[in-house]
C-alpha cells in the first residue's frame, strides 16, 4: 500500500511538473503581449520587431500546444528550446529597449534555465510511459543550463543591490541567511553541472523555489514601484520561475 501510494504521488508530481513547463509558452506569449501593450501607451517599441514578433509567438504557441497534448513531445520541446533561444538573441541584438545590468541577469538567466527545461523534456524525462530510451546527452545539457542559472542567482546575491535587498526584506537571519543561501545555490549549481546527485539537488531546489516565487518575485511593489521593473515584465519573470519549478519537479521525480 505504502509503495503504491508513493508511486502515485511521484506520478502526480511528475505530471504537475510537465504541465507547468509545457504550458509556460502560453503565459510567456500572453505576458509579452501585455508588456508591449503597456509600452505602446508610452510610445516605446517592443524588444523584437513587430513582423518577427508575431511569427515568434506563433511558433511558441504551436510548440506549446503539441507538447501539452503529448504529440511528438520530444520534438516540439526541442523546437520550443530553439524558438526561445532565437527570440532571446533577437531581443538582445535588436537594441530597442535598454535594461539595467542587474535586470538583464535576472531575465536572461531564467531564459537559459527554461531552455534547459525544454531540453530535459526533449530528452524523454517526465514521460509517464516511456516508449523510447532517454537521451542522456540532452538531459545533461539541460542540467548544465540549470546550473548556469543557479550560478547567476548566487552571483546576484553577492553583487546586485536590488536582489540582496529583496531577500533581506523577507528572510530571517539577515546577512548570515543570505550567505547560507549563496552557498546553497552554489552547491546546487555544482550538482547540476557535474551530473552528480541531480535528483537530490532538484528536490532541494523544488522546496526553495516556491517561497522565492511567492515572497521575492511576488513582491510587485518592491520591483515595480521601487525599482521600476515593468509590471508585465515582472509577471513574465514570475512565469519563468514557475516553469523552472516545473523542470526541477520533473528532475526530482524522474531524474
Amino acid at each position: 500500500m505504502a509503495a503504491g501510494s508513493r508511486r502515485q504521488l511521484l506520478r502526480f508530481l511528475m505530471r504537475l511538473g510537465s504541465i507547468l513547463l509545457t504550458r509556460f509558452p502560453f503565459w510567456n506569449c500572453f505576458s509579452q503581449l501585455m508588456l508591449y501593450a503597456e509600452r505602446a501607451d508610452a510610445r516605446r517599441k517592443p524588444d523584437i520587431p513587430v513582423p518577427y514578433l508575431y511569427f515568434d509567438m506563433g511558433v511558441a504557441v504551436l510548440c506549446a500546444s503539441f507538447m501539452s497534448f503529448g504529440v511528438k513531445r520530444r520534438w516540439f520541446a526541442l523546437g520550443a528550446a530553439f524558438q526561445l533561444a532565437v527570440s532571446t538573441y533577437a531581443s538582445h541584438a535588436g537594441g530597442y529597449v535598454h535594461y539595467a545590468d542587474w535586470l538583464k541577469v535576472r531575465m536572461y538567466s531564467r531564459t537559459i534555465a527554461i531552455i534547459g527545461g525544454f531540453l530535459i523534456l526533449a530528452s524523454g524525462a517526465g514521460e509517464m510511459y516511456r516508449q523510447k530510451p532517454r537521451s542522456r546527452s540532452l538531459q545533461s545539457t539541460g542540467q548544465v543550463f540549470l546550473g548556469i542559472y543557479l550560478i547567476c542567482v548566487a552571483y546576484s546575491l553577492q553583487h546586485s543591490k536590488e536582489d540582496r535587498l529583496a531577500y533581506l526584506n523577507h528572510i530571517l537571519g539577515g546577512e548570515l541567511t543570505l550567505q547560507l543561501l549563496f552557498i546553497l545555490y552554489g552547491v546546487l549549481a555544482l550538482s547540476f553541472l557535474s551530473g552528480y546527485y541531480v535528483s537530490t539537488a532538484a528536490q532541494v531546489l523544488a522546496i526553495v523555489l516556491p517561497p522565492v516565487i511567492l515572497l521575492i518575485d511576488g513582491n510587485l511593489g518592491y520591483w515595480h514601484s521601487s525599482h521600476h521593473v515593468e509590471f508585465w515584465n515582472q509577471m513574465r519573470l514570475i512565469g519563468q520561475n514557475v516553469g523552472i519549478f516545473g523542470t526541477v519537479i520533473i528532475l526530482a521525480t524522474d531524474g
